[in-house]
C-alpha cells in the first residue's frame, strides 16, 4: 500500500518544479492526482507521464487568481473523483525585486493575486469537501522568506508571510473538522528555473551554490524531492496529529 493510497489530491502549480515532482511522488504513493496548472502543455505533460507509469491523474487548466475558475474546477474534481482529501497550494510567483518605496500598486497586486488570493480561493473551495467528510490535509507552499526578512523581494516576503499566517489561522479554525493545515518553507531549490539562473551566474552553478548556501548548515542547494517528501508526510496519515506547523525545508537556514 502507498502512503496516499486512494486519496484524492489536488495540486496547484503542478506543471513544473516542486509542484510537478510532488504530483509525481503522490501518484507513485497511490494518490489520485488532480494536476492543475496555468500552463496547459506542461500540466498535460505531467499528467500523461503519471498515467504512463501506471498512476491515476487528470489535468485541469487553472488560473488561481480567478475564484470562478477554481470553484468550477474543484466542483468538477469532486464530481469526477468523489471528494478532495488533500490540497497542495504550490502555485506561486516571485515577482519583482523591489523595496517598498519602489513597488507599484500593479506589481504588488499581481503578486498577491497569485501567492495569497490563489491560496485563499483554493482553500475556500476545497474545504467543503473536507468538512463534509470530517477529514483532510492542506499543505501551503510558503518560503523561508515567509519566516524572516532580508533586503530583497519585499512583496514576495510579505505575501509568503501572509501564507504563513493563513496556515496557522486555518489550522486553528478547521481542526474541529479534523482538517489539518500546514505549510512548507523551502530555501533555494534547484528547480529547472533556478538551474537556468544558476548556470548564468558568474562562476556558474558551483559559485551560485556557494553564495546561496552560505547561511545554511548543510551547504548544498535543495532539490525538489527534498521538499516533496516533506509535503508527502504532511499529506499522509502519518501526520494526523500535526497541524498549524510552518516547516522549514531549508538545509538549516532558519537554524542559524
Amino acid at each position: 500500500m502507498g502512503r496516499l493510497e486512494n486519496k484524492v489530491a489536488v495540486i496547484t502549480g503542478a506543471g513544473s518544479g516542486m509542484g510537478r515532482v510532488t504530483a509525481e511522488l503522490f501518484a507513485r504513493e497511490g494518490a489520485i492526482v488532480a494536476v492543475t496548472d496555468f500552463n496547459r502543455d506542461a500540466g498535460q505533460e505531467v499528467t500523461d507521464g503519471i498515467i504512463a507509469e501506471g498512476g491515476r491523474a487528470k489535468f485541469w487548466a487553472l488560473d488561481v487568481t480567478s475564484e470562478k475558475a477554481i470553484a468550477a474546477a474543484y466542483a468538477e474534481i469532486g464530481a469526477e473523483f468523489g471528494t478532495i482529501d488533500v490540497l497542495v497550494n504550490c502555485a506561486g510567483i516571485i515577482g519583482v525585486d523591489k523595496a517598498t518605496h519602489e513597488l507599484s500598486e500593479e506589481e504588488w497586486d499581481a503578486l498577491f493575486a497569485v501567492d495569497v488570493k490563489g491560496v485563499f480561493f483554493s482553500t475556500k473551495h476545497a474545504l467543503p469537501f473536507m468538512m463534509a467528510q470530517k477529514s483532510g490535509s492542506i499543505i501551503n507552499f510558503s518560503s523561508i522568506y515567509g519566516l524572516t526578512g532580508n533586503d530583497e523581494f519585499t512583496a514576495y516576503h510579505v505575501a509568503k508571510g501572509a501564507v504563513t499566517m493563513m496556515t496557522k489561522q486555518d489550522a486553528a479554525v478547521y481542526g474541529k473538522y479534523n482538517i489539518r493545515v500546514n505549510s512548507v518553507h523551502p530555501s533555494t531549490v534547484l528547480t529547472p528555473l533556478v538551474e537556468g539562473i544558476a548556470n548564468a551566474f558568474p562562476g556558474g552553478l558551483a559559485e551560485y551554490e556557494k553564495v546561496n548556501t552560505a547561511a545554511q548548515s548543510i551547504r548544498r542547494l535543495g532539490v525538489s524531492m527534498d521538499v516533496a517528501y516533506g509535503v508527502l508526510y504532511l499529506a499522509s496519515d502519518e501526520s494526523t496529529w500535526v497541524t498549524g506547523v510552518n516547516l522549514p525545508i531549508d538545509g538549516g537556514f532558519m537554524a542559524r
